[in-house]
């Protein structure tokens, strides 16, 4: 249960970062950063954890 609900939270965060854009229309360094490490830990739980590919 509990790797279900931080898979929805990283999924939220890394979508939220990583679709961000400011009043120009332009991506965030940061934004892309920390959304790129939440996609990373969302696929190493769904892969590892729950799929149990690995």
């Amino acid at each position: 249960m509990i790797d279900w609900i931080f898979l929805l939270v990283t999924a939220f965060i890394a979508y939220h970062a990583l679709t961000h854009r400011d009043e120009n229309g332009e991506n965030d360094v940061g934004h892309l950063l920390f959304g790129a490490i939440a996609l990373l830990f969302f696929m190493r739980v769904l892969i590892v954890d729950i799929l149990k590919l690995i």
